[in-house]
């Protein structure tokens, strides 16, 4: 988990196309600050750790409620507008949305559970609660998927076969191909596939991180989501991870601390 974050936070300051599309560039500087993909990536980790074992009722009952706790602790953290009014309303419901949310605040799913039957279902709970849509859906299920799978051993060829061929999404093009008509965009559809190409590329964790970001667009998210299946494979250099964990406060790092200990 503290892979999706350091991608959120490393990428936090390249949003909205606001870097040069290169791999070359400082990891950490005075706004590489945590976003609403760390919040939401805590609130549902925080979730399942609770109901692990629950059926599905008890599940998206404590998902909702961790998004909104969460939310409420950090209202300020950037959230999409549909999803503020969402953590805002008195009878949250999901509203169908594709967005790339579904799939940012997803990475403990691929940690949690035992079988990739389970993660998947999962993971479409974590998405189901807002981001219904079948797109919205699918990023959540396959980033949890990829991540599942880099855990437990497959390669990234492997990897790469299985959500090409379960998620439907074109893994064809390579960074190079990818990079000069991205943009911002900010649906799974658009940022899932991009986010496992730059995994697949990426030579090591903190490469994967920078071939995330120079992709641009809403690399933030991007790089959030491919540090989440980097570190599955790759692992977390401990300077890396000492520096995210010095930028997170202290209730952030009770779940992460805990989480760890889960998945240890």
């Amino acid at each position: 988990m503290i892979g999706a974050i350091l991608g959120d936070m490393i990428g936090a300051p390249f949003e909205f196309d606001m870097g040069n599309k290169s791999k070359t560039f400082r990891l950490f500087g005075r706004r590489s600050f945590f976003t609403d993909d760390s919040v939401m990536t805590i609130a549902v980790a925080e979730a399942l750790m609770d109901t692990i074992g629950k059926d599905e009722e008890e599940i998206k009952a404590a998902l909702i409620a961790s998004m909104r706790k969460w939310g409420g602790r950090y209202p300020d953290a950037g959230y999409g507008w549909m999803f503020a009014q969402w953590l805002r309303s008195e009878y949250p419901e999901p509203y169908g949305s594709y967005g790339n949310g579904s799939a940012m605040r997803v990475s403990s799913a691929g940690w949690l559970f035992d079988t990739l039957e389970e993660t998947r279902r999962v993971a479409r709970l974590t998405a189901e609660v807002t981001h219904n849509h079948p797109e919205g859906v699918k990023g959540a299920e396959a980033t949890a998927s990829a991540i599942f799978l880099a855990r437990n051993g497959s390669g990234k060829e492997e990897i790469k076969a299985y959500i090409g061929a379960e998620f439907g999404y074109d893994l064809s093009r390579t960074c190079d191909e990818i990079r000069p008509g991205y943009h911002h965009v900010e649906t799974c559809q658009e940022t899932v596939p991009e986010a496992v190409t730059a995994f697949m590329e990426g030579a090591d964790f903190e490469d994967v991180i920078r071939t995330a970001v120079s992709l641009g667009g809403d690399c933030d998210t991007v790089a959030c989501i491919a540090g989440g299946m980097a570190e599955a494979f790759y692992g977390v250099p401990d300077a890396l991870a000492a520096e995210g964990r010095r930028r997170l406060p202290a209730d952030m790092l009770a779940v992460l601390d805990r989480f760890a200990k889960r998945v240890r």
